[in-house]
């Protein structure tokens, strides 16, 4: 018995991929609906209400979900309420697009429980970081749509409307698609590179590793970013996407904010970006650093499943999405 799921196609629980292109969302429009919803930790209306109103002003209607300002421990609610609410957003046909409220943890808890039929043959936009990296692996995995890869409600709410975590992520969703020109980094391996995106908090993509939301690297551009880490565990981490295979095949390696990095009293040594350098020094791949998204006050939007060239110079470095 099989069954098609986006890209991907089951043979008695086995998952083949095909190289396939990815399903492009529908691009919002003035007086389309964006549903807010929890998926890891609480938050409170109070958090959530200038984003609110920032959609809003920018001609966007908005739903948030009936469970999001409930509490058990440190979660928005149960994982049952959380996944009962992500999967009213997922089948209502009048939700244009679905941006996450926060991140900390507890999407992995639910995203079992999730159903993507409707999603996939109505896709929609998904918008988050951080902890919601767990959502755009697994639907870029197995439903073969694209993410964006966005601030949220929680980073969004003291920072002014023209500033560019807010206008890239509405811009992106509106399908005015933003090229980025960045600083140069002494870590980076010169050259251009074209590809999909893949990726996120690199936290996140080691710990779903052999799971079902496992993400497919191979010919990808993989986009890594992270925050309050210690460097060891970067390592740790770094070696096991090595040993892995997920750093081997690559057309790319993009890294945005390593912030906030821990150590030892006894020093590990090396900074996490020349943890993440050092790990990637036997392939011969471009390699870029400074990307301006993750855990950073210039979090821009990347949309996770388009094709983009990247330009590394020595005065800096130029990323674009490809149209075709």
């Amino acid at each position: 018995m099989s069954f098609v799921c986006g890209q991907s196609v089951y043979f008695e629980g086995a998952k083949i991929v095909f190289n396939q292109s990815m399903i492009i969302p529908p691009f919002l429009k003035e007086g389309s609906t964006i549903g807010i919803v929890a998926t890891a930790r609480k938050l409170t209306w109070e958090e959530l209400e200038p984003t609110v109103g920032i959609l809003a002003d920018a001609g966007f209607k908005v739903r948030t979900g009936q469970r999001m300002f409930g509490a058990e421990n440190q979660f928005a609610s149960s994982d049952e309420d959380r996944a009962a609410d992500m999967q009213r957003m997922l089948d209502d046909p009048d939700i244009n697009a679905i941006l996450c409220a926060r991140g900390g943890y507890g999407t992995v808890r639910m995203i079992d429980k999730l159903d993507f039929t409707e999603f996939q043959k109505h896709p929609k936009w998904l918008c988050g970081f951080s902890d919601i990296t767990v959502l755009h692996a697994h639907i870029n995995q197995n439903c073969g749509v694209a993410t964006l890869h966005s601030s949220m409600p929680l980073s969004m709410k003291d920072l002014p409307e023209d500033h560019l975590q807010i206008t890239t992520l509405i811009n992106s969703l509106k399908g005015e698609l933003p090229n980025y020109n960045f600083s140069s980094h002494p870590l980076n391996r010169i050259g251009k590179m074209e590809g999909e995106i893949v990726g996120g908090n690199l936290s996140v993509i080691y710990s779903i590793l052999g799971s079902e939301s496992d993400i497919n690297t191979d010919g990808k551009i993989l986009f890594l970013e992270d925050l309050d880490e210690y460097l060891y565990h970067i390592d740790r981490m770094m070696m096991n996407m090595k040993r892995n295979r997920k750093l081997a095949n690559l057309k790319g390696l993009i890294v945005g904010g390593m912030s906030d990095m821990n150590d030892n009293a006894i020093p590990f040594g090396k900074t996490a970006e020349e943890i993440i350098r050092e790990a990637v020094n036997g392939f011969d791949y471009p390699v870029c650093f400074s990307f301006p998204a993750g855990h950073i006050d210039d979090n821009r939007a990347l949309i996770l499943g388009k094709k983009a060239a990247i330009r590394i110079t020595d005065n800096g470095s130029q990323f674009q999405y490809k149209t075709v």
